[in-house]
């Protein structure tokens, strides 16, 4: 397949990815978008699907049926891009993850939209701070969490090109500028015995803060399979390595643990508090 590579007019990473699905559509013939209404009106959805009948499929509010029909779609050889808000699209049809695409041995591209709390003011229902968390819990997965529109629309046409299991969580907080690369990149040199490794939309934040000045500063928009080889390359003998995550505190300790699993090392995890929360309104990330 030829990978298409279109200069951007969008502005969000919804946007990017939308757009970058189209142009997949439009010159490779396994791919197919699979919704559960969200997006179903946005630029260019309609007009693709007036274009290029059965190349997108909407199954209504019906989530659980929206990964068993990408299932269905991938055993035929077909690329499904399966899109909806984060809980809908890895929580509640959790199950369907692992019995229609796991077990089956097949996969798909999962992009989602909300990441934890982009959504404050509707409520419980549209966060997912635990997603990539449960994604975690499934063998074989690639997790992609992009900081800007531009690595956005790579790694969407990237995953899509492939044929492995792919979830790219989108957001809408960004970075001012993208960073494209594979694995962990250095952002900005520092001890080596300090270490911060910052994730997707987390990097701005990550540079500003006054507590992280002296400190090696990683970069990754792919949080697994996790980079261990970089992370290694960089840190010294007994590092406190930090990891700043826009999602569920902790949620990489394991594979951070796994890499450094040779040398002493002192771990910080932060993200999102694990504590349910029963308020509307802005959620910030604790640095």
């Amino acid at each position: 397949m030829t990978l298409v590579t279109t200069s951007l007019t969008t502005t969000t990473m919804r946007e990017a990815f939308l757009h970058a699905t189209a142009d997949a559509i439009d010159t490779d013939d396994r791919t197919v978008l699979v919704l559960a209404d969200i997006s179903a009106g946005a630029d260019p959805v309609p007009d693709l699907a007036r274009r290029r009948p059965g190349r997108v499929v909407n199954v209504g509010i019906r989530e659980q049926l929206m990964i068993g029909v990408a299932g269905g779609l991938a055993l035929t050889g077909l690329r499904p891009v399966v899109h909806s808000y984060a809980p809908f699209l890895v929580e509640r049809p959790y199950e369907s993850l692992k019995l229609d695409l796991g077990h089956q041995d097949v996969g798909a591209v999962l992009v989602s939209i909300g990441a934890s709390y982009d959504q404050p003011g509707i409520g419980r229902t549209h966060e997912a701070p635990e997603d990539v968390a449960v994604v975690d819990t499934l063998p074989g997965w690639t997790v992609h969490v992009p900081g800007h529109p531009d690595e956005a629309d790579r790694l969407v046409r990237e995953a899509i090109a492939g044929d492995g299991p792919v979830y790219v969580r989108l957001s809408s907080e960004v970075n001012a500028a993208p960073h494209h690369g594979t694995g962990l990149q250095t952002v900005r040199e520092g001890s080596p015995d300090d270490v911060v490794v910052a994730v997707g939309p987390t990097l701005d934040r990550v540079l500003a803060a006054a507590r992280f000045r002296d400190a090696t500063v990683l970069y990754t928009s792919t949080v697994r399979p996790f980079d261990a080889a970089g992370l290694r390359a960089v840190v010294g003998e007994v590092p406190t390595v930090t990891m700043v995550e826009p999602y569920l505190e902790g949620t990489s300790a394991r594979v951070l643990d796994e890499a450094l699993s040779d040398r002493p090392h002192r771990l910080v995890m932060i993200g999102y508090p694990r504590e349910e929360s029963h308020r509307y309104g802005d959620h910030e990330l604790p640095l």
